[in-house]
């Protein structure tokens, strides 16, 4: 005989909830595949891995980030997990990362977390595909490519801005080299890009500056989030108040700080850019537009470049994307670069046998130049002769891994080494896992600009260099990041002298950061 219970409905309910849940939750713990996923964990349902994944490693150490590096121990190679509400594969394996820089278009695309892509823009570079992609890499590197930089002007003007700073420097008690240099080469890019003087550059920079501020602590963009409710809203000057009123009603002023120095840096940035384009488009009408004088009205910036594509009779290129063009532009520019330039610099320091045959080097060249009665300034010959500077930028940028991960998504199903990979999964290429691979590079911790020598100078990615990414969307500012850094470091070493003050703590983030900053004292050589 059986026997009926009839539960309240409030229990039926509750219990209903409670199967649901524990499907769901076995369903995101298992995610559906036809064939076999790599090993790992997603994680909790929604958050995934993410706190665990931006939780900052505070060792002092140029490791792989404890989240991966814990990983690879348990899982291998290949592996798993859930970031900012993404399924992601997570790759150390060379091979799969050649593929996924070789096969982009056919088994993979370019694919950023949204909440990357609000930071820098939906019609940002990166979110461009195909045809389009390459248009614009090809309009950027008709001006910073290799032809450009040796055949223009540029190398005297970084020339000339890096010696105005370091003269200045010299004359004060403490520098906090970290945020020096990105003054400096924010106003050399500011003025490269778009042909603003330092005087004006100035407003930019802050908003640039308190940008990067809050991206370093940037809140989760996660539903139930304050932060997730104010992406949805948007990032109007009413919708800024609404979603500070929303911080704050969840007790996180913290957050809010974040939220607000980071989108009303984003916000003031694209204003003034906004207002220089329009600027500049007005001057191109003034002289005529396409049908005057093709030399009036230019400036010999990037700037002018732009304006020539958006003003054509069936232009390709929006207003918007040239907008989010140049605020990727100037981000990547003065962000990577500065923390680059102020990491060689510590590195140097740290071992006074590299900065001594760096210096001998470079004091090669100006004996040279002096028994050859060569010019005041550096040739482009002379930048292609420093070898060793190029073996200390290659291994700084190495130990950097200021890019902690480079994103595709499948487009289809993959297969590799008996792993599936479902088509609309997030991959996320881990050059620290390459970068500080012992059976790659012996002692990977180790500064060690020599184990770069006699090996063929890298001017695209490979299977173990991808400090400036690889395949398709190799950087292409690469080259102009390079001739910066080879420039900074001549003049530094064959004028001044330099000691540590204090800081140069590292701290991953899991992106690389100076908390404490880098303090010193610079002062002219005897």
């Amino acid at each position: 005989m059986c026997v009926y219970t009839r539960l309240p409905g409030a229990a039926a309910f509750a219990a209903l909830v409670l199967l649901m849940l524990l499907y769901a939750a076995h369903r995101w713990r298992n995610p559906r595949c036809h064939g076999r996923l790599p090993p790992g964990s997603m994680g909790l349902p929604l958050v995934g891995e993410t706190l665990q994944f931006f939780s900052p490693d505070d060792d002092d150490s140029f490791d792989v980030p404890r989240f991966v590096r814990h990983r690879l121990a348990r899982y291998g190679p290949i592996f798993k997990t859930s970031l900012v509400g993404h399924a992601v594969v997570v790759s150390a394996d060379e091979e799969l990362n050649h593929m996924v820089f070789q096969q982009e278009g056919q088994l993979f695309q370019s694919w950023y977390p949204d909440s990357f892509v609000e930071i820098l823009g939906r019609d940002n570079v990166g979110e461009q595909q195909g045809a389009m992609f390459r248009y614009l890499k090809n309009m950027v590197l008709r001006y910073f490519g290799p032809e450009s930089l040796r055949e223009s002007k540029m190398l005297r003007d970084v020339e000339h801005a890096v010696a105005s700073s370091l003269c200045t420097w010299s004359t004060l008690p403490a520098v906090e080299l970290k945020e020096a240099v990105s003054t400096m080469v924010f106003d050399l890019s500011a003025n490269k890009l778009l042909g603003l003087e330092p005087s004006r550059s100035k407003v930019l920079r802050k908003s640039f500056f308190d940008f990067v501020r809050g991206l370093i602590s940037f809140p989760l963009y996660l539903p139930g989030t304050a932060y997730y409710s104010c992406m949805k809203i948007g990032t109007d000057c009413c919708s800024i108040d609404r979603c500070i009123q929303l911080l704050s009603r969840t007790n996180k002023s913290a957050q809010a700080c974040t939220f607000v120095c980071h989108f009303q840096g984003r916000q003031s940035a694209m204003e003034v850019l906004q207002e220089v384009l329009e600027e500049r488009k007005r001057s191109v009408q003034v002289h005529g537009g396409a049908g005057g004088n093709e030399r009036a009205g230019r400036y010999g910036d990037f700037l002018d470049c732009v304006v020539q594509e958006i003003t054509r009779e069936k232009p390709l290129v929006t207003d918007k994307m040239a907008l989010d063009l140049m605020f990727v532009l100037l981000f990547a520019s003065f962000h990577t670069t500065s923390l680059a330039l102020t990491l060689a610099v510590k590195l140097l320091a740290d071992h006074p046998h590299v900065l001594e045959e760096l210096t001998v080097e470079h004091e090669t060249i100006l004996n040279d130049r002096k028994a050859g009665h060569g010019s005041d300034g550096i040739t482009w010959m002379e930048y292609k002769s420093m070898t060793f500077t190029s073996q200390v930028i290659n291994e700084t940028v190495r130990l950097a891994n200021i890019a902690p991960g480079i994103f595709r998504k499948t487009l289809k199903d993959v297969q590799f080494k008996g792993y599936t990979i479902p088509a609309g999964w997030g991959v996320m290429v881990c050059p620290p896992a390459v970068h500080l691979n012992p059976s790659i590079y012996p002692d990977p911790l180790t500064f060690n600009p020599s184990r770069f020598k006699d090996k063929p100078e890298i001017n695209r990615g490979s299977r173990h260099f991808m400090a400036f990414g690889g395949g398709l969307r190799f950087c292409v500012g690469a080259d102009f990041s390079k001739l910066q850094m080879s420039i900074f470091l001549h003049l530094l070493v064959t004028r001044y002298r330099w000691k540590n003050l204090g800081g140069g703590k590292i701290v991953r983030t899991p992106g690389l950061e100076f908390p404490d900053g880098y303090h010193i004292q610079i002062r002219h050589s005897d």
